[in-house]
């Protein structure tokens, strides 16, 4: 997916992070029907995606099909995607079963409401735990790809095969076995994988700094960089003596460096010990 796409899947991605913290593993499972029925319909992707159409129209048309058979905030986020624009029908698809991942991933973030870190390594091992069983074995191999079994066979299979697994991990395995869009199933499960670690990023503050910091100064460094960002971060440091500014923060797609003065002051007051 690129060009205008790959614009407007950030754009929904974004829109969805307001609804990630109070989502349930439910709006997933819809997520994953209404693909269900975009795939099921070229004429449907043809309309969602057709650029003579206004944005409101396409909200109005899925409004329509999806009224009584999904919840309200299934129809609101495949309403705005559809108000977007896309490069080809496929895409919107694509960007729809991408939706669904992320929502279910996020579920997995929260863990017990403990979000954090481990329960996105957690999802990620009991994905990357059915590929390697799969992978292990022609003969699974051959069952998932059958062009001649139902899906749901299919599904069912996998299901057994990750019985210990997570329900997040389940529902993306299920999904990948029943419905892999063309793909391995295994390959789906790995593009899930991938999904969850880019997630993972969000907890991860990668640090470079000009000389190496004592136990104090990571400490102080530690506390500043959860006020920041109101998580429990995982901090990793390397040393950089050529670096500008003493100090670059990366956490997922946001560098901190000398040039953001403004939110760097209170973490170098802190690394030098002057204020908390």
């Amino acid at each position: 997916m690129a060009g205008v796409s790959s614009e407007s899947l950030a754009t929904a991605l974004a829109d969805l992070e307001t609804k990630l913290p109070s989502a349930s593993l439910s709006l997933a499972e819809e997520l994953f029907g209404v693909l269900r029925v975009v795939d099921s319909s070229a004429g449907l992707r043809r309309a969602m995606t057709d650029p003579s159409r206004e944005g409101e129209a396409k909200t109005a048309l899925v409004q329509r099909l999806l009224e009584g058979k999904a919840s309200a905030e299934a129809v609101d986020i495949v309403s705005r995607l559809a108000a977007l624009r896309w490069a080809a029908s496929r895409d919107v698809s694509d960007a729809l079963e991408t939706l669904a991942a992320t929502v279910a991933i996020a579920v997995a973030e929260q863990g017990s409401g403990r979000p954090g870190l481990g329960e996105l390594e957690r999802l990620e091992n009991d994905l990357f735990s059915f590929v390697r069983v799969v992978d292990d074995s022609h003969e699974l191999q051959a069952a998932l790809s059958e062009p001649q079994a139902a899906p749901e066979a299919k599904r069912a299979l996998a299901l057994k095969l990750a019985r210990g697994a997570s329900d997040e991990a389940r529902l993306l395995i299920g999904q990948a076995a029943a419905e892999p869009r063309g793909l391995k199933p295994t390959e789906l499960v790995k593009r899930f994988a991938a999904l969850a670690a880019k997630r993972q990023e969000r907890w991860i503050a990668e640090v470079a700094v000009a000389r190496p910091l004592s136990d104090a100064q990571l400490d102080r460094l530690q506390s500043g960089l959860n006020g920041l960002y109101g998580r429990e971060l995982k901090i990793t440091t390397t040393v950089d003596p050529q670096l500008l500014g003493g100090v670059r923060v990366t956490v997922g797609d946001e560098v901190l460096d000398a040039s953001t003065l403004a939110r760097l002051t209170d973490l170098r007051r802190q690394l030098a010990g002057q204020a908390g």
